[in-house]
């Protein structure tokens, strides 16, 4: 059940914010919304007792203070990327929702938190989906079979390539440029051995699963909910990783000698 705010003590004000410090580290971790990640934070601690939880954002860090009976204590985490994965997200907001009802406490909670666990779909069926799509787009922009299955071909292994960087730990931005690249080189064939009617489709849409949709509408979302500084920051993320992408295709289409959609 909740603590009573009375009944706080000092070592309690700090569990809870190791708590609140912990479940905003892995909401924004994880590509969480700002607004998402200071209300969350709140909600949590206030259901464990605190008074009230402010929080201050950055690109890679968050400012977490609680205050109990108008005692402040400040904890600072640092917030290195780990991927989208909006199951986490949900999870803890399930955590958030359970703890408000007074069905955890904050060692319950805490520990449910660390068990979150990071699992995500079978890289294989990853691949198979990104293939698919890309190729989709291709056919609904007038593509025939042909471009539809190199369109396939490319994106499938470009997403292999990616997914074997990002494993690596390789930054993002050469993720990007590497996985551009390769996949150009191979949808770049239909142009160099004219497969289908419309190769420089195969081209354009088997670079589509670059496109950093997800980090771009976080960073409008919190530039118009005010956290200005974190929307600047993940757009300036998300133009350098479509930056990176370009210059990925722009080198194997000059590899190539080819300069598909241009014509």
């Amino acid at each position: 059940m909740t603590r009573s705010r009375q009944s706080l003590s000092e070592q309690d004000q700090r569990k809870i914010s190791r708590l609140v410090a912990q479940a905003g580290q892995m909401l924004l971790q994880h590509g969480a919304e700002s607004t998402l990640v200071a209300d969350i934070s709140r909600r949590i601690g206030v259901a464990c007792g605190a008074d009230n939880v402010e929080t201050s954002l950055s690109a890679s860090s968050l400012v977490i203070t609680t205050v109990v009976q108008e005692h402040c204590m400040t904890t600072t985490r640092r917030c290195p990327d780990r991927g989208i994965n909006m199951r986490v997200i949900t999870e803890i907001q399930r955590v958030c929702i359970m703890t408000e009802k007074g069905l955890f406490d904050v060692s319950s909670a805490h520990e449910k938190l660390k068990n979150i666990s990071l699992a995500r779909y079978n890289r294989w069926l990853v691949v198979f989906m990104i293939g698919l799509s890309c190729a989709c787009f291709s056919s609904l922009a007038g593509g025939d079979w042909p471009v539809f299955m190199i369109t396939f071909l490319a994106s499938s292994v470009g997403m292999i390539i990616r997914q074997e960087i990002a494993h690596r730990h390789f930054n993002p931005l050469l993720n990007f440029g590497i996985t551009a690249f390769v996949t150009t080189l191979i949808s770049g064939q239909a142009i160099v051995f004219q497969v289908g009617d419309q190769p420089f489709l195969a081209m354009a849409s088997s670079v589509l699963m670059l496109v950093p949709g997800f980090p771009l509408i976080n960073a409008i979302a919190d530039m118009i909910k005010g956290y200005i500084n974190m929307g600047i920051a993940r757009w300036t993320m998300a133009s350098l990783l479509t930056l990176a992408t370009s210059i990925g295709i722009v080198g194997a289409m000059n590899a190539l000698g080819v300069w598909g959609w241009v014509n």
